[in-house]
Order: structure tokens, then sequence, then C-alpha cells
């Protein structure tokens, strides 16, 4: 796993790496995900998080818990999306709203830059 060391990941932040990592094949279906203490513990979170992040997953219908066992990436169902399928599709996802996200931004300054753009005399005396 490769994270920013200065800043701890948000559950948010673990839970896109894993469908990353699922969508990559990383984590094929039938694979348990790495237990939640030591994840937590490697990224310097709480189990709360790491446990909110694989909740997150769970949710997308990219994983499911065995109690007492682990996490594990779903197995594909006959005639259905594999877990790799959907994750691929999240990821996707992701990436457009984060292009999004940046031209609006974008967008946002040059409003800021014209709208700050002093007006000529002639429209002062209106």
């Amino acid at each position: 796993m490769d994270w920013n060391p200065e800043k701890p990941p948000t559950a948010k932040e673990i839970a896109a790496k894993f469908r990353k990592d699922i969508g990559d094949g990383v984590y094929p279906a039938g694979t348990q995900l790495p237990g939640a203490k030591g994840v937590a513990k490697h990224l310097g979170v709480g189990l709360m998080t790491v446990q909110s992040a694989y909740k997150q997953l769970a949710e997308d219908g990219l994983v499911v818990g065995r109690q007492g066992s682990g996490t594990y990436v779903l197995d594909p169902e006959k005639g259905s999306q594999t877990a790799r399928d959907v994750a691929l599709g999240l990821r996707d996802l992701q990436d457009h709203v984060a292009l999004l996200t940046s031209q609006l931004s974008d967008l946002q300054s040059r409003v800021k830059r014209l709208e700050a753009v002093p007006t000529s005399p002639s429209d002062k005396n209106q």
C-alpha cells in the first residue's frame, strides 16, 4: 500500500485505494483483504476508520465480511458483474468526478478574475 506518510488517510481514501486495487486485480475474487487491525496500524489510523472503509466496499457490492474470518472480495455470480467490473466502473466514476471538480474550480477562478476587472468610467456613471 502506498500512502502519504504526512497525513493519515480517511476511510473514504482507504476505500478508494482498495477499490482501485480490486479493479486492478491486486485482490481477485475470493481473495481476503488484509486484516483491519493490521491496516489500521500500518496507516496510523483508528480501527474504526478501516472498518468504515471496508463497510463502504461492502455497500458497493465489492466485498463481504465474514464474522471471525475476515473481509473477502466477492466471487462473481453467473450472469452478474464481477467485483472487479464494479470496482473499475466506480474508479472511472471517481476519475470523472475528479476531472469535473478540477474544471469547476478552474471556472470559479475565472469568474473571480472577471468580477475583479475594473469597469470603465462610463459604467460608473450609470
